[in-house]
């Protein structure tokens, strides 16, 4: 790598939550820091809020979905600052739910095909649009790392969210295929799978949260540490001799065959009867 050029990480969906704590976690690393979202303000403000709280460089930029001519003025503008993206992490998602019920997912009977589609637009065209341009880069100056936010529900189904699933299964499928395609550059891909997370969402559904600590072997689901740490391990040197893996983020929720809170609930309706 070109010793004049420092290294930095690019995450996207990152203003908030677990992509801002990705973020946060490569700059107390060192690195410096470029976001995007899809509200050129909200990137902006989070880019300006690591800078003054984490003294490094960052940036924000607004990043709308099927624009690689966009994508391209961004990475042109990061190489006229004098940095290198050594990391990409792919945050972003369309989640395959409607904001007013996100219990709700897309009804297969009747999801428009268009709201279908565009889970795929986002999760995996609209990804590798950004890592072409990165791995560009990455293949100038000798390496780098792609990490991308998947989920256990590729592996693990739940109702309503087809689309969702089928575009995390994707997302692992690519990833193996960059591992392949992209390591004799230097660049390695590697997959983190969360399970439920710790969210703004989360909270507010309250009783209606699907999933909890109940449920998982380890009594516990994922904070924004857990992830954003995970991701710093793949994109770093820390795991420099590992490519086209999954690491799996959810506290055991995806080995079992079935949460024990079922054993629990089976025995008290026996003492009931």
């Amino acid at each position: 790598m070109d010793k004049e050029l420092k290294k930095a990480v690019f995450v996207t969906g990152a203003h908030t939550g677990t992509g801002y704590r990705i973020a946060e976690v490569f700059a107390e690393h060192g690195y410096d820091v470029f976001v995007t979202s899809r509200k050129g303000d909200q990137a902006r403000a989070a880019a300006e809020k690591i800078a003054s709280e984490k003294g490094v460089f960052a940036r924000g930029y607004e990043c709308n979905i099927g624009d690689e001519d966009q994508v391209k003025e961004i990475f042109s503008d990061i190489d006229s600052t004098g940095r290198f993206v050594s990391t990409i992490v792919l945050n972003a998602a369309n989640m395959g739910f409607y904001p007013a019920d996100p219990g709700a997912g897309q009804d297969f009977w009747t999801v428009p095909v268009g709201d279908f589609a565009a889970v795929f637009e986002t999760n995996l065209v609209w990804n590798f649009t950004m890592i072409r341009q990165s791995a560009l880069r990455m293949r100038e100056n000798g390496g780098g790392a792609v990490v991308f936010i998947s989920s256990n529900t590729a592996y693990r189904a739940i109702p309503n969210r087809a689309a969702y699933c089928a575009s995390k299964g994707g997302i692992n499928s690519l990833s193996r295929a960059l591992a392949v395609d992209l390591g004799k550059y230097g660049i390695r891909s590697n997959v983190v799978l969360p399970g439920t997370i710790k969210t703004e969402r989360w909270h507010q559904m309250g009783k209606k949260q699907i999933v909890n600590g109940e449920l998982t072997p380890i009594g516990d689901i994922s904070d924004f540490d857990d992830i954003a740490n995970a991701a710093f391990f793949l994109g770093s040197d820390l795991s420099k001799n590992i490519t086209g893996s999954e690491l799996a983020v959810d506290g055991g929720m995806s080995v079992q065959l079935y949460p024990r809170l079922l054993n629990e609930l089976k025995k008290k309706e026996q003492e009931n009867v």
